[in-house]
């Protein structure tokens, strides 16, 4: 595989050069700073303050790829992505469902055959491009708030509220290209704005959560 292999996928985009997305490459500013905020708000929690920095990361990396716009730079803008959504999958299933840490952490690993079985399917709708790579997310998210909704009610609406702005945010991304020729900026900005706030939110609904005292400390 050619590591150093120029990547253009994005509206912004009209070069190899460095700074050829500034606005793609500097909305990423927006998980640096809901990471800052809310850094000082999961004091004490552990898995929360791996989130945290996990989505300082998902910025870094993210800003990395708009800018060198190569193979590796993809991969450390989609690697901590996943990072987070299984982390956080753990954290869900071993706070909110409560479950001891071996059968969490199987049940985390159910995401890998869900998302390979997912994504093809969501890769034929048309419309979504790239961004199938992700739907499986916000499905996965409004499945467990459907789930929870009897036995934690505020963590629910929550997760519900997460994969509604999810969805948005995938929408912006789904867009970039199609409406390129009319809105040359591209819309790609929006994805990591919204996904700033929404990973954030998520992040608030597990500290709450955990705060409560509604899921015991292992």
């Amino acid at each position: 595989m050619d590591w150093t292999r120029n990547i253009d996928s994005y509206c912004e985009r009209l070069g190899p050069e460095v700074w050829a997305e500034p606005v793609n490459a500097l909305s990423n500013l927006a998980f640096l700073l809901v990471a800052a905020m809310m850094w000082g708000r999961v004091r004490g929690l552990p898995l929360a303050q791996a989130m945290v920095l996990v989505l300082a990361v998902i910025g870094v990396g993210s800003f990395l790829f708009h800018t060198q716009a190569q193979v590796w730079a993809a991969l450390a803008d989609t690697l901590p992505i996943l990072g987070f959504v299984l982390l956080y999958l753990f954290a869900a299933n071993r706070d909110y469902w409560r479950l001891r840490l071996w059968p969490a952490l199987g049940l985390t690993a159910l995401f890998v055959p869900y998302a390979a079985a997912t994504i093809p399917v969501f890769a034929k709708l048309p419309g979504l491009g790239s961004s199938a790579a992700y739907a499986p997310v916000p499905l996965l998210i409004a499945v467990y708030a459907v789930a929870l909704w009897r036995r934690v009610p505020l963590v629910a609406r929550g997760l519900m509220v997460g994969a509604g702005v999810l969805v948005l945010s995938l929408t912006f991304r789904s867009l970039d290209l199609p409406l390129c020729g009319r809105w040359p900026l591209g819309t790609h900005f929006a994805w990591h704005l919204l996904n700033a706030a929404m990973l954030g939110w998520m992040i608030e609904v597990y500290r709450r959560h955990m705060l409560a005292g509604a899921a015991p400390r292992r």
